[in-house]
């Protein structure tokens, strides 16, 4: 059955103009200025007048299966429910452990991202967690790179006291599996590295480039906002090519919109800057006098309201406030049918009336949200 999007005010992220949108399943088939030809009494007509539409947002670190606890068992935080992400307009993640890899284990998490596909959206994951030694599901990054349909690259954290100081060799190992599996596997393959405060910020992933001439599409750092020194260090390796992700729901010296200003005006390009919330990680729940209460999940509606602040208090055009939460995490991840709105991609959209609400969201050709209603939820929300 055909589907046409009519009359959306059409953002790539590209601005594109006034268009109409043909689907078929769950791909796009055709963007024109009139698509009228293709109507007919099996033909469903969503008219978009007036809409702003956009491509389905990304987040590329998210953990749907909850994080560790930080104060025993009781502070794991939940699940991440189907619903949580139709209402901030995400319909691709990637997702990944955190510090524990072992209460929440690869498997596990492999399982959620498959049940999260089933229920409707498109999902990713890295194996591995903060340590050295890196979970897996077969006997090897390469092989899980290999013979694992989702699992498109590996984690490691560095520069925190929780991380297990890994160094340049041993980031290198893992760096040779990851992109030898991803040649094998038809994938980018990246090493996705959390950051923490210490001193030593990024200093290990510049030795990996500079001295070691690795490439430096496939290191991903994460969390670079956490404070102003590892920023200014992450600029400089955005201005070297390499793709630095924003967090927007943690561990942020700054407000995110205005980290990403402030790269801009350092020279670093919209290109290489991406959003990622760290959606359900646990934080510390501080009351009105500044003492520690409890444990929180980190919001998974950041991305959405970050990139809607750089609009309209940063003053950035649409276009290109929307590639850190788009076409910038698709290059990242190297998800190829992904975060672009164009012919053969797959039919994920945002769609807002003028003044940036979210109102309407298709996954995979699927409508998910109705005049700002969720209309598909997941198994256990019904």
């Amino acid at each position: 059955m055909f589907k046409i999007l009519k009359n959306t005010k059409l953002y790539s992220p590209k601005f594109l103009g006034k268009k109409d949108i043909l689907i078929v399943g769950e791909k796009i088939i055709a963007i024109e200025d009139n698509l009228d030809s293709y109507i007919n009494d099996k033909t469903t007509v969503w008219d978009a007048e007036g809409k702003i539409v956009t491509p389905g947002l990304i987040d590329q670190h998210i953990h749907v299966i909850g994080a560790g606890g930080k104060k025993s068992f009781s502070s794991m935080t939940p699940e991440v429910q189907l619903s949580e992400l139709i209402a901030c307009g995400t319909t691709t993640i990637n997702s990944l452990l955190g510090t524990d890899g072992t209460v929440r284990n690869i498997r596990a998490l492999y399982g959620k991202i498959k049940a999260l596909e089933q229920e409707g959206i498109s999902t990713s994951m890295f194996c591995g967690y903060y340590s050295i030694d890196t979970p897996t599901i077969t006997d090897s990054i390469q092989s899980d790179m290999i013979f694992i349909d989702k699992i498109i690259g590996c984690k490691v954290a560095i520069s925190d006291i929780r991380s297990s100081y890994p160094t340049a060799v041993e980031l290198l190992r893992k760096l040779n599996q990851i992109r030898n599996g991803g040649f094998i596997g038809g994938k980018k393959g990246i090493l996705h590295v959390h950051l923490g405060n210490l001193d030593s910020k990024m200093d290990l992933l510049f030795e990996l480039v500079q001295k070691y001439q690795f490439p430096i599409e496939h290191i991903s750092p994460t969390h670079v906002g956490r404070t102003k020194p590892l920023f200014e260090q992450a600029i400089e390796f955005a201005k070297l090519g390499g793709m630095i992700d924003i967090t927007t729901a943690a561990s942020q010296y700054t407000a995110p919109y205005k980290s990403v200003l402030y790269a801009l005006e350092k020279g670093a390009s919209i290109d290489n800057m991406t959003f990622s919330t760290d959606g359900h990680a646990g934080l510390t729940k501080f009351n009105s006098q500044g003492e520690d209460v409890g444990t929180r999940s980190a919001l998974i509606n950041k991305n959405l309201e970050e990139t809607i602040l750089l609009v309209k208090e940063g003053n950035l055009p649409i276009e290109e406030a929307f590639k850190l939460t788009t076409c910038n995490p698709a290059k990242n991840l190297g998800l190829k049918n992904k975060g672009t709105i164009k012919v053969n991609n797959d039919a994920d959209f945002c769609c807002f009336d003028e003044d940036l609400n979210l109102v309407d969201v298709f996954a995979r050709g699927n409508q998910m949200m109705k005049n700002g209603e969720i209309i598909v939820k997941g198994v256990f929300e019904s």
